[in-house]
């Protein structure tokens, strides 16, 4: 079975687009969608339900906890032999998962998807500020945390399941820096094989809640604290 999780904050507008492209995709295989609604205050929770799709699950967190505790609260309730993390926007579309699926056949124990490395097909680039901010943290990530990966925070990663369950056991940042903590536990403890491939990836920051530099101090604390920790 493949597990496809999505964490989700105020995604009304785009949820059920996602979701169909996703079930459309899948039809052929096992699958189950996991949406873990992040305490959002539109209409998420209600617009998911309107699928009355039996393949799809709906979390709900009472509040708003943040990106990182929303996947890990999903691969706890995961029951896929693959575990899939997807953003709601669907910037990686559904039809790269192939490509990653391919790695983890070769044996690899994590393949994420990439803006950055060699081949990525990069549809609509980010604002300049938030290319700088991105460009700058990954080479923070090289330095204090793991080295090797040119892009840590594409929203688009394939597990293999028990690697999954054992590494987001345990994480415990709840931001947007928890994929860091989650490939250098998989790597570091499990010594897990971690392959990154490029992917086509399509910018939505014109729809983004996300207050990047606010959120750009947050991670580099984060990943002190990864520093400090590993």
């Amino acid at each position: 079975m493949i597990s496809i999780i999505i964490p989700a904050y105020n995604e009304e507008k785009r949820i059920i687009n996602t979701l169909i492209k996703i079930s459309n995709y899948m039809s052929t295989q096992d699958y189950e969608i996991i949406v873990v609604n992040d305490g959002s205050t539109d209409q998420t929770e209600f617009v998911v339900k309107t699928l009355n799709n039996p393949k799809i699950k709906l979390l709900n967190n009472p509040k708003n906890r943040g990106k990182g505790y929303s996947v890990k609260r999903g691969v706890y309730h995961a029951c896929g032999d693959l575990i899939l993390f997807s953003d709601a926007d669907l910037s990686t579309p559904i039809e790269e998962f192939d490509k990653l699926k391919s790695y983890i056949d070769q044996g690899y124990g994590v393949v994420i998807g990439s803006r950055r490395t060699k081949g990525s097909d990069i549809k609509l680039k980010q604002p300049l500020y938030r290319r700088f901010l991105g460009k700058s943290f990954g080479l923070l990530v090289e330095y204090l945390a793991i080295k090797g990966i040119k892009d840590t925070q594409c929203g688009f990663k394939l597990f293999n399941g028990e690697i999954a369950k054992k590494s987001f056991s345990l994480q415990k940042i709840n931001g947007f820096s928890f994929d860091v903590e989650v490939l250098v536990i998989a790597k570091k403890k499990f010594n897990a094989s971690i392959k990154e491939v490029p992917v086509q990836w399509i910018d939505s920051a014109k729809e983004s809640k996300v207050n990047a530099l606010k959120e750009s101090f947050h991670m580099l604390r984060d990943l002190l604290k990864i520093r400090l920790r590993f």
